[in-house]
């Protein structure tokens, strides 16, 4: 008899006295190369999340084909919260663009947390025939077709949201698509085009400078960095945003559990002094918030895309 109860006793190796998620180290895809500003993010607030999970994020940087490699391999992971994507606009723009992506968005992935957000900012060159945003939509309503406006390619944010704005304001500027942010910002300095929808953090120095004169920003409610710079929705286009957003997703499947954890850390990261005030610096906002509030947002982009790759005939495939 005592032998039967100390067999229906718990042992080490049961369910019961097993470690608490996460045990190992926690692989981030991050599809974009090292370097940028989406992965200085992730690397910034992963750091922070480690110390409450007790565990390493282990980023794992897969640039290419517009984030699709990269949301591929984590769609295909695992569901154990072990492998996660921080992503981008890409993600809800993908899903309305292309029609052969070899995931579904909204079935093999779940969000887990917005991270943060920078607002985009309408820059154009000194030798443009206007000094601010209602002298651009003058001109241009003047001129349709002779001012143009460069962007880091077809389907990328700085295109769509551009377009979303020209739609909204019944205005023709034609696109001029780069091979990428930084070679769109070379030919935008030398005067080759004189229109680009960028962001704080890799515009403000040339505004600073002089060489670029920020028209509007696409954002909510104006930035403290430039309060004298209005925004968009308060120049004729209420309602109006233009976000580079990142956020966290996990494979579908994921528990509950799990997700639940890693907002709470994403949150309790955001949440810290030192790290808000540095993402500030750079025109960045931390945002945090639930998996229902970033389910919510992916799913009303992707419809505000299709929308838009319709009326203005824009096709990734």
């Amino acid at each position: 008899m005592i032998a039967l109860a100390l067999a229906l006793l718990p042992s080490g190796g049961t369910s019961s006295a097993r470690a608490e998620y996460p045990e190992r180290p926690i692989r981030l895809i991050v599809p974009f190369p090292a370097g940028g500003t989406v992965d200085l993010v992730a690397r910034l607030v992963t750091a922070r999340m480690s110390e409450e999970l007790r565990q390493p994020f282990v980023i794992d940087n897969r640039g290419g084909a517009g984030g699709v490699i990269a949301t591929d391999a984590a769609a295909k992971a695992a569901p154990d919260g072990y492998t996660l994507l921080f992503t981008s606009p890409n993600h809800t723009i993908n899903a309305a663009l292309q029609s052969k992506l070899p995931y579904d968005t909204e079935r093999d992935l779940v969000p887990v947390a917005m991270v943060a957000e920078i607002p985009e900012l309408l820059v154009s060159h000194p030798s443009a025939p206007f000094s601010d945003f209602a002298g651009f939509v003058a001109y241009a309503k003047a001129n349709p077709g002779k001012l143009n406006y460069a962007s880091a390619g077809n389907g990328t944010l700085p295109h769509v949201t551009m377009e979303l704005m020209l739609r909204g304001l019944g205005l023709d500027v034609a696109h001029i698509p780069y091979r990428g942010a930084a070679p769109a910002m070379t030919d935008l300095l030398a005067g080759q085009v004189q229109l680009k929808l960028d962001t704080y953090a890799t515009a403000n120095q040339y505004v600073a400078s002089g060489k670029l004169r920020a028209l509007g920003i696409a954002s909510r409610a104006r930035s403290a960095l430039m309060p004298d710079v209005p925004t968009i929705a308060e120049m004729g286009l209420p309602g109006y945003e233009g976000v580079l957003w990142m956020g966290i997703v996990a494979p579908a499947g994921t528990p509950k559990p799990v997700i639940d954890k890693l907002a709470s850390a994403v949150k309790h990261a955001l949440d810290t002094p030192a790290l808000a005030e540095r993402l500030k610096r750079d025109g960045i906002n931390p945002v945090g918030g639930t998996p229902e509030q970033f389910a919510e947002l992916i799913r009303r982009e992707i419809e505000q895309w299709r929308a838009l790759a319709k009326s203005a005939n824009i096709r990734l495939d």
